[in-house]
Order: C-alpha cells, then sequence, then structure tokens
C-alpha cells in the first residue's frame, strides 16, 4: 500500500517516500521492519486536504517508491540503501525516508550531504560502537558526523557519559532538553544552519504519546513541539526521516510519524 496521497508518477515527482525496514540493532524492543507499512497504514485516517496549508498532500507530487529490502548486515545495507536514495536526490527529488531502526539515516545523509543534521532524538547516540557494531541505532549520530559540519538533537535526554562530555566540548554538537526545544527555536536563526537533514526518532516524543518504539524513555516532547520543530526546520531542509516506529502500540506512534511527514512536506512546498 503506498503512502496515501502519494500517486505522483516518479518522473513528476518533486517528493519520494521510501520505506527502510531495517530491524537488526534494536537493543530493547525490536519491530522497526514493520514500521514502514504501519505508518502508511495509519496515514490513511487522515484527510487529503490539510486547512492550516490550504492544499491537498495528493497535489504536492509526492511518489511512493516502496521499500528497500533489508538484509543482516547494517553496514552493507547502510551502503546500498544511499546509492538508492543518492538516484533519487541526483534527479532532484527530495527523500522522505520511513525507518526501519534509525541507522537508515546515515544512508539519508550520506545521499543528501547536508551541512547540518538535526535530528528529533531522546538519545545523543554518539557511540563510536554498540555491541561491537558501529553500525548501530545507538550509533547514528557519530556515524552522521563524518560527513555532516555541525549536529542538533532536540529532545535529547539519555546518552553515555562520553557522549554528554562531547556536547559540552564540541562545538558542532548541540543537544537541546525536551523543555527548551521551543526557546530554540524562537531564538535560532536556522539560515546559520547552511543546508539541513531533518531526521525524526520518534522516541523523541514522550512514550505517553507515542509508546510503539523500541527504546521509549519518559519526560520528551509532546506532539505539538514536535510538529512546530518539523514545520520551523522543513524550509530549510534537503532531506527527510522518521525512523524507530514498530508495532508495540495502537498505531500512536505511527500516526504521529505518518502526521509529521506530511506536515514537513506542507512546509518544504512553500519554498
Amino acid at each position: 500500500m503506498p503512502f496515501p496521497g502519494a500517486t505522483t508518477d516518479r518522473e513528476r515527482a518533486q517528493y519520494a517516500v521510501v520505506g527502510a525496514p531495517l530491524d537488526l540493532t534494536t537493543s530493547f524492543r525490536p519491530g522497526t521492519r514493520f514500521g514502514p507499512d504501519r505508518i502508511r497504514e495509519f496515514a490513511c485516517s487522515f484527510e487529503d486536504y490539510d486547512a492550516d496549508a490550504d492544499v491537498r498532500f495528493s497535489d504536492l507530487a509526492v511518489h511512493d517508491a516502496g521499500d528497500v529490502r533489508a538484509w543482516p548486515d547494517p553496514e552493507g545495507y547502510v551502503d546500498y540503501l544511499r546509492a538508492e536514495l543518492g538516484a533519487i536526490v541526483d534527479d532532484d527529488v527530495v527523500p522522505l525516508l520511513l525507518g526501519g531502526e534509525h541507522t537508515v539515516t546515515v544512508a539519508s545523509v550520506r545521499a543528501v550531504s547536508p551541512e547540518t543534521l538535526v535530528v528529533l532524538d531522546a538519545h545523543l547516540d554518539l557511540r563510536e560502537s554498540y555491541d561491537g557494531e558501529r553500525y548501530s541505532h545507538a550509533c547514528v549520530s557519530r556515524r552522521a558526523l563524518e560527513t555532516v559540519d555541525r549536529l542538533v538533537i532536540l529532545g535529547g535526554r539519555s546518552g553515555s557519559e562520553k557522549g554528554w562530555e562531547r556536547v559540552e566540548t564540541d562545538d558542532a554538537v548541540t543537544a537541546v532538553q525536551p523543555g527548551g526545544v521551543a526557546q530554540w527555536l524562537e531564538k535560532t536563526d536556522l539560515e546559520d544552519l547552511g543546508r539541513v537533514y531533518l531526521s525524526v526518532d520518534v522516541d523523541a516524543a514522550d512514550p505517553a504519546v507515542a509508546p510503539g518504539t523500541g527504546t521509549p524513555l519518559p519526560f520528551g516532547m509532546d506532539s505539538r513541539t514536535m510538529r512546530d520543530a518539523v514545520a520551523r526546520v522543513a524550509p530549510h531542509a534537503a532531506g527527510f526521516d522518521v525512523v524507530e516506529v514498530n508495532d508495540r502500540d495502537d498505531g500512536q506512534a505511527a500516526a504521529l510519524a505518518a502526521a509529521l511527514l506530511r506536515r514537513f512536506v506542507f512546509e518544504h512546498r512553500r519554498l
């Protein structure tokens, strides 16, 4: 089933939805392999027309390219997915990636090659490796820093001691606690970030809002703050993903993810 409203032919598309059902390194509750289809499913309840944007989603030249099948080699999969997404970027089409575990973001960041990664995430994900694996959901920010010049983590509230030390000492890394996100959005000149890639790990949300994720962490963002963050960053972004949705709830996480993808497109198309 394609993402509802993503009915434009590939040749005429301005945006392309791509599913990446990788589910290998999840360290607590697996199930992200179901994320792409679950996001598509729970988007079915949305009206095509959006009153805030005064436009129909189906009029915004979105194509659903289906899923890139995963296999048990995270580094190999990331490299293959990067090539698939690179072909989309080379056609001046904006990738909209559906995870899958957060590791898939590395592929999209490498394909887009932005200056800054802005990520909504409960976790810093700055480890060099986790359980002996460099291409892990717990290392995605660290791997992305091999491509980007700057990293901004909105909603970050958990990380290793070394991760927090890096936040304190590295001017290229910024972490904003959930309670400070609204103020950061208000005061930051996003033009200063240059070309941006925007990633949403659904665990940035409080688990009361989106329990269907692998590593839920209390005291997170509410859905409106996440919507506002996506809306503010979208006009500066060259690519987007929403990741870490699994099947461990009644669709709350998937519905939030689908709504944030739509909000990204609604705000990005204003460019």
